[in-house]
Order: structure tokens, then C-alpha cells, then sequence
């Protein structure tokens, strides 16, 4: 077990994260915030305390990390910060305060690579989307060379990469990951509407069963089967207010998400799609994407249904091509199963086909991701989704390995090999990589990255992870977000329950009316 500390409260998250990205075996505790005395306490063998102190003196900081087994020496130290704390009642130095943070975030991730022997990928980077940082560099320093933002030069390109590999420590391979799909997103946003437009996420919270590492709004259909209907009555309504609420913007993209959409009958989901082909402004809709995630869900009866309105994306995702792992990871379809699918969709006309998969599954091996990604290829799907497997807290995974004092299963799967055969496979079928994002406790500390073909690349992925436009969102469980003019972000949520949303849709479709009406 290993106790955080830390006096400086902005930082806890960065400490806490980086802590547990460097020492995956051990149970890490977050930073007391209540904790005054920052030096080590002896509580036996099997704990351990890291303390970082910032301290103040003559104008300059110096930063201390105190700690015990896990280091090479007792302490570390940092002298002549020169960016002071903000001092009550004055007005913050913004600059001077960011570079204090990224001088002493950088302190602590060499800190850490010194006494354990290894770097992360994406260095002392903790954010979700490094993408955005990505962009907002590259249009820094293409602005002050020539004033202009768009196309970026080749040598605006080589100087994002070196100083977010001086800045954040980040890895050459990431940095021209990153860089390459920041550009490839800014070109393809240029063609949407950005602030004057907007999108619809649409949620159907029901799944045949439930997978074990989700940690997403699902509920078994079978034991809701009776007020599926009555819940598409509430989505319509909210549909219907979203038109009226969004009617001086443009439509960009609609996504129906779950769950999985296609667990509905397909009685059920012919009044979906009606209700939005009959609700919302379809004439400016460039993307309209359904997923149809869980092979076990589709029926021929629901791919006609889904072709008879202007559906132009559909996922069926196979996670794996291994009937064991299926089964261990209780996704209730077999790799068979996934093979008919997909070869109905195109039988049926569908040429925008998505495939999810996940790296780091329980008990596979990178011969396993080999396997997958060589059957992915006789498929020849138009886009490829690659995860690394992350543990999320709410997911039976977590709760199965907490309950059986397990560590992470994922200690001895080689990430690293197994995204460069996922990425030479995505390469092996002409696709580029158009948008990434990473996510808490990640396998490797790596990303997910979504690969596609020209001219087939999931907008509304990229307007969701790039936060340029608004996106209103319908149903149990989803969060609406509003992207003002100025850039910043307001968002408000929806509720999980099925029952209290359906009682309280009058109050949700309010929420939304606040947000955009402010």
C-alpha cells in the first residue's frame, strides 16, 4: 500500500495518477487533503508513504518527495521554481502558475522513471483527450509564424512534437500519434458547422447481458421488456424538444448508443428511427450512425429495418475472435455469430461497418490480438475501434477481482506489442487513425484509437472528443454538453434509473432548456 501526500491541492489528481501508473502492483491510497505533516509515518511493512512538499521561500519554490522502499534515496529535491503560490486575495499570474505546474509535474514523472526504471508513452500527460492539447499547439505556433491556424507547416508539426516531449515527456511515436490525428481532425472539422451546429446521442440503456468489464448505463432487456415502450415514448419527447430547443442551429450528426440499440425488437426500433427521421432536421444530417454493437442482438428483420432509413453507420463488434474469452467475459455470442452478422450487414447494402476490440482482455495473449486482427482483415470492415481494457470501479470485473483480493490481471499482457499489431493491421486495411482518447487505469497506460478509410471516418467521434460543438443527448443515462462561443463547456446529466426517468422526463427535458436558454 503506498499513501499519497501532497500540500498543494491543484496537483492531488496528478500525484495520486501518477503514482499508480508507475506502481501498478500496489494499492495506492489519494492524498489526504486534511494531512498537515507531509513526512513519512511508520505503519509497518507492507505500507509506504510518498509526500511531495512545495515549498515557499525567498520568491522560489523548492519541492520535496519523501519516501521510503520505493525510492532510491530518501528524498528528492527541486530548488528555484521561480513561479510562486498565488497569494490570498491576489490575482493569479496564469502563466507563471502553469509553468510552476508543468515544472513541478515534470519533477515528479523523472522523479519516478528514475527509481522504478520505466517511462509511460504518454509521459506525465493525465487528461482524456491529449489530442486538444495537440491542437491548440500546433494552431499556437502556426499562428505566430505566418497569422494563419490552418494548413500547419511541416516545421510547426516537429516543434508541437518536441515541446510536448519537453513539456509532458511524451514519446516520439505518441507525439506523431497525436499530431497526425490532430491535423486529420481539424481538416474534417473545417467541413462540419462547429458552434453553429450541433448533434444528437440518442441512449437505449437495455443490453442482452451484461459484459463483464462495463461499467455503461445498460439494463438486461428481457427484465424491461414491458416499458421499452413507454421509454421510447419519453426518448420521442425529448426528441421533440430538442428540435424545437436546437431549431436556429444545424444538425451535423445523430448517434444512437447504449447499451446496445439493436437489443430492442425490431417492432421497437422501427418507431426509434421513425421518431427521428419524422422529429429532427434530416436534410443537413452528414453521419447518422447506429449501434449495433452485440452480435447476439441482430436479426436480419432488424438490418432491414435499419436500411429503410438513412442509417449511414452501423458497429457490430466482435471485442475478440476468441469463443473462450467471449464466454469469460460473458458477451453471450460466439466468434461465429459475429461472422454471420457482419457478412448479413453487407449482404444487406451496409458500407460503413465499425469494429470494436479490446487489448488486455482476461487470459489472452498478443497471439490472441494477432488471431483477432488477421480474421478482422478478411472482413475488411471500413473502421477498426482498438481499446485498451480499463478496470473501471463500477464494473463486475472490479468488483470480482476486489471480492477475490486480486491484483490487475492485466500485470503480465505484453499493450505495447499488442497495439503495434492492431495498428500494422489497421494500416494493412488503408486506414489512418482520426481519433483517440485515453481513460483512467488503462492497460499500459496507452489510448483508444479509432481507425478508418478516407472519406469513412465517425464524425460525431470526432465532435465528441474534440468538445467543438454541442451535443444534446436523449435518454437514461447520457450527458448533454454546450460548447458557448467563447469555448467553454457547461453540461447536464440525465438520469440513470429507467423508472425515475421516465417519471421525471419532464424535469430532464427542463435541464436542457436551462442549460441552452442561459
Amino acid at each position: 500500500m503506498i499513501k499519497t501526500k501532497i500540500n498543494r491541492h491543484d496537483l492531488e489528481y496528478f500525484l495520486f495518477a501518477m503514482v499508480r501508473a508507475f506502481f501498478k502492483e500496489a494499492e495506492v491510497i489519494p492524498p489526504d487533503t486534511s494531512a498537515k505533516n507531509l513526512a513519512p509515518d511508520d505503519e509497518g511493512d507492507d505500507e509506504d508513504v510518498l509526500a511531495c512538499e512545495l515549498i515557499e521561500e525567498n520568491k522560489t519554490l523548492s519541492v520535496e518527495i519523501k519516501k521510503g522502499k520505493y525510492l532510491k534515496e530518501d528524498y528528492y529535491r527541486l530548488y528555484n521554481i521561480s513561479a510562486p503560490f498565488t497569494k490570498e486575495n491576489e490575482e493569479p499570474d496564469i502563466e507563471k502558475e502553469q509553468f510552476f505546474k508543468d515544472e513541478v509535474r515534470g519533477y515528479i514523472y523523472d522523479s519516478f522513471c528514475e527509481c522504478s526504471g520505466i517511462t509511460l508513452p504518454w509521459g506525465n500527460l493525465t487528461g482524456i483527450r491529449p489530442t486538444k492539447l495537440y491542437l491548440s499547439k500546433l494552431m499556437e505556433f502556426q499562428k505566430e509564424k505566418n497569422g494563419e491556424i490552418w494548413p500547419f507547416d511541416e516545421d510547426i508539426v516537429e516543434k508541437t512534437i518536441s515541446n510536448m516531449s519537453d513539456i509532458f515527456r511524451v514519446d516520439r511515436n505518441k507525439g506523431e500519434l497525436g499530431t497526425g490525428i490532430a491535423i486529420r481532425e481539424q481538416g474534417i472539422m473545417n467541413s462540419l458547422h462547429g458552434k453553429d451546429g450541433y448533434s444528437v446521442y440518442i441512449g437505449i440503456p437495455f443490453c442482452p447481458s451484461t459484459c463483464l468489464y462495463c461499467s455503461f448505463t445498460s439494463n438486461p432487456v428481457f427484465s424491461f421488456k414491458d416499458k421499452i415502450a413507454t421509454y421510447l415514448d419519453c426518448v420521442k419527447k425529448e426528441l421533440e424538444a430538442t428540435a424545437e430547443l436546437m431549431k436556429d442551429y444545424t444538425l451535423d450528426t445523430i448517434y444512437i448508443g447504449g447499451g446496445t440499440p439493436t437489443s430492442i425488437s425490431a417492432e421497437e426500433l422501427d418507431v426509434l428511427l421513425n421518431c427521428v427521421v419524422t422529429t429532427l432536421p434530416m436534410d443537413t444530417v452528414r453521419e447518422f450512425t447506429v449501434e449495433a454493437g452485440r452480435p447476439d442482438s441482430i436479426t436480419r428483420e432488424k438490418l432491414e429495418c435499419l436500411k429503410r432509413y438513412p442509417v449511414t453507420r452501423i458497429s457490430i463488434n466482435p471485442q475478440t475472435m476468441s469463443d473462450k474469452t467471449l464466454k469469460y467475459i460473458g458477451r453471450n455470442h460466439s466468434v461465429s455469430q459475429f461472422l454471420d452478422a457482419f457478412k448479413m450487414a453487407r449482404e444487406l447494402g451496409f458500407d460503413n461497418i465499425n469494429t470494436d476490440i479490446i487489448l488486455g482482455l482476461p487470459e489472452e495473449t498478443v497471439d490472441d490480438v494477432k488471431n483477432t486482427i488477421d480474421e478482422i482483415k478478411k472482413l475488411n470492415p471500413e473502421s477498426l475501434t482498438v481499446h485498451s481494457l480499463a478496470i473501471k470501479r463500477a464494473s463486475r470485473l472490479k468488483m470480482w477481482m476486489d471480492k477475490n483480493g486480486m491484483s490487475d490481471l492485466r500485470s503480465t499482457f505484453d499493450f505495447d506489442e499488442a497495439m503495434n499489431i492492431a495498428n500494422q493491421g489497421a494500416r494493412a486495411m488503408d486506414m489512418n487513425a482520426y481519433y483517440m482518447y485515453r481513460q483512467k487505469d488503462m492497460g499500459g497506460n496507452l489510448e483508444n484509437t479509432g481507425f478508418a478509410r478516407e472519406g469513412k471516418y465517425g464524425l460525431y467521434n470526432i465532435l465528441m472528443m474534440e468538445e467543438v460543438q454541442s451535443i444534446v443527448a436523449c435518454g437514461a443515462g447520457t450527458v448533454t454538453k454546450r460548447v458557448f462561443e467563447d469555448g467553454h463547456i457547461e453540461r447536464c446529466d440525465t438520469i440513470k434509473d429507467v423508472d425515475l426517468y421516465i417519471s421525471k422526463i419532464d424535469e430532464m427535458i427542463e435541464r436542457k432548456q436551462k442549460l441552452f436558454w442561459t
